[in-house]
């Protein structure tokens, strides 16, 4: 497959429609699955027969457990432990679908705001039944600050309302800009190193050691947002168990 325009790469194709029902196999049904495959691939390889003393594979994968284990006990508390499967499960999804976006010729999940707003969606969405279940009507205190004056509470509410609904697109375009932004980057680049080896063969260096210090970067970033993700959803959490503020 070969992209002419920076956007290109972005395109869901489709490979098997169902015409009988509303479902076809496309890049991004793939990349998900492959997304998902390769998550339960490398946790199954790293605790299976798990020794006391521990393979690199199995340091790895406890080491990413115990991390993230204590990022959600330091934001969301005891209560939050609770549902560290899920956390769990959202951080390496995001992360696999960034990384597996970086090899040549694939697709990006992740630079489709159609899944960052599905999962920030969902999660904001738990997170308010979460609160009311865990506080009653007192979880709508979460939008009277402690201490504010009584003439301004209806501008405060609305704000802190408004504020309250723009995490769910403040979380997707977060990871979905970042994504797709660095990959047409890449991509512009790219097409430098392809220019420089058609005219001056020599040039082309210089474009390309770029390009592998953008995908270094790319590493670290697919890193960074879903630790990203994942530190503002144990906050919003926290929110819910504690609405007072």
């Amino acid at each position: 497959m070969k992209f002419f325009s920076p956007l290109e790469q972005f395109e869901i194709l489709i490979f098997k429609p169902f015409p009988t029902v509303y479902f076809s196999i496309t890049t991004m049904t793939i990349s998900l699955l492959m997304a998902i495959s390769l998550f339960m691939f490398v946790f199954f390889l790293g605790f299976y027969k798990a020794r006391l003393i521990p393979t690199p594979l199995q340091t790895l994968c406890e080491s990413f457990y115990l991390f993230i284990l204590s990022i959600v006990k330091q934001q969301a508390g005891l209560k939050g432990l609770r549902y560290f499967p899920v956390f769990f499960v959202i951080f390496f999804l995001i992360l696999f679908s960034n990384l597996i976006g970086l090899v040549p010729f694939t697709f990006t999940p992740t630079s489709h705001i159609v899944i960052t707003f599905t999962l920030a969606f969902t999660c904001n969405l738990a997170f308010i039944i979460i609160g009311f279940k865990e506080n009653g009507l007192a979880f709508l205190r979460l939008f009277v600050p402690n201490g504010s004056p009584r003439f301004l509470l209806p501008i405060i509410v609305v704000i802190e309302f408004i504020s309250y609904l723009l995490r769910t697109f403040s979380l997707s375009i977060r990871l979905f800009a970042n994504i797709m932004a660095g990959h047409t980057l890449m991509h512009i680049l790219a097409s430098f190193v392809t220019a420089f080896l058609k005219s001056v063969t020599i040039l082309a260096i210089f474009p390309f050691i770029i390009v592998l210090a953008v995908v270094i970067l790319e590493i670290c970033i697919a890193f960074l947002q879903a630790y990203v993700f994942l530190i503002l959803l144990t906050i919003y959490l926290e929110d819910s168990f504690h609405p007072s503020h």
